[in-house]
């Protein structure tokens, strides 16, 4: 009996004996993974328990990036639970920008709170780069060297066309990042702006004068407002003259005037060779018709015979007649022929 309970013993000893070498083998791979991330956040001041750390293995995120974050945002005096830097980490965002710009906003005195820095992230804007914007305003060129267009082209009230480069002064609006437009649109309102503006003015001389007014014109429209910036100062940069495009427009306008009249002066040229057409068609029909005439007048003068009307005598008379005219008509043409 002694020997049974013995044996038992002997098997529950072991059994506790594997079981604690089993536990000392865990916390002895625990210690072995995240033992540094773990006495590297409790020097820190920013103490993040190993359940923690093992749960965020178990959740698919890094513990790494998670506990250097949050070190430091306590060394900047954010102190930023863990349980929200998984939750972006988990939402795809970017926690180390995130992280960055609250501490830079922090320091710059902008407000700037977790739930919105991490809204813009999730957006797709930058929030990094949109504080450093906020502290240090960016220039952006009008237009744009990349779009391929080096001037904004614009054409006064007297014909003369102005090439103008223009630099935004521009600062991010935090309040408004998140469904604010971008640079682009920035870009084409100015250029819109500017276009209007000179093309508002009488002279192009005064535009070279006075650049600044074209600044301030466009300044007044509140050319920022539904973006994501607010514009401190439109400088022009560069004003140069370009082509005489009044004169080119009247000049194409008069070529085009003298092919419109050239056209209507063919037509009519047309309209009278027809014309003379006809009338030459008429006068050989009207010919034809006479010759058809004269081809009945032996028949009449032999019916006129038949039947007693004319006598030997009135024929000859007729012929005198005849032959008188023949001879006045060739003298008529003879004298024409000497003239000419």
């Amino acid at each position: 009996m002694n020997l049974s309970l013995l044996a038992e013993l002997s098997q529950i000893q072991v059994v506790i004996g594997l079981a604690g070498a089993l536990v000392l083998l865990v916390f002895f791979v625990l210690v072995l993974q995240f033992g540094w991330l773990y006495v590297q956040a409790l020097l820190s001041g920013a103490h993040v328990s190993l359940l923690d750390l093992v749960g965020m293995r178990l959740r698919k995120v890094n513990p790494g990036a998670i506990v250097v974050n949050r070190i430091t945002a306590v060394k900047a005096g954010l102190p930023i639970d863990t349980n929200k830097l998984e939750a972006h980490y988990l939402a795809g965002g970017r926690v180390d920008r995130v992280v960055s710009a609250l501490i830079a906003a922090h320091k710059a005195g902008i407000n700037l709170n977790w739930d919105r820095a991490t809204a813009i992230d999730l957006a797709g804007r930058d929030v990094l780069d949109a504080v450093h914007t906020s502290v240090n305003p960016k220039v952006i060129d009008c237009p744009d060297p990349r779009k391929g267009r080096d001037t904004i082209d614009a054409v006064a009230m007297n014909g003369i066309q102005l090439k103008v480069k223009a630099r935004v002064t521009v600062r991010t609006n935090l309040d408004r990042l998140i469904g604010g437009a971008t640079e682009e649109t920035i870009i084409a309102r100015v250029g819109e702006g500017i276009v209007t503006s000179i093309g508002s003015a009488h002279d192009h001389q005064k535009v070279l004068e006075n650049p600044d007014q074209i600044s301030k014109h466009v300044l007044q429209k509140g050319l920022d407002a539904g973006t994501a910036f607010e514009i401190l100062s439109i400088d022009i940069a560069d004003v140069d003259v370009g082509d005489n495009i009044g004169a080119k427009l009247r000049a194409d306008q008069a070529e085009s005037d003298k092919k419109v009249a050239q056209a209507e002066a063919e037509k009519r040229r047309a309209m009278a060779v027809a014309t003379e057409q006809e009338m030459q068609a008429k006068a050989m029909e009207n010919r034809a018709k006479v010759i058809e005439a004269e081809a009945e007048i032996p028949l009449a003068i032999a019916a006129a015979f038949k039947a007693g009307n004319l006598g030997i005598m009135d024929y000859y008379k007729l012929r005198n007649v005849q032959a008188d005219t023949d001879m006045r008509k060739s003298i008529a043409g003879g004298s024409n022929r000497d003239k000419t």
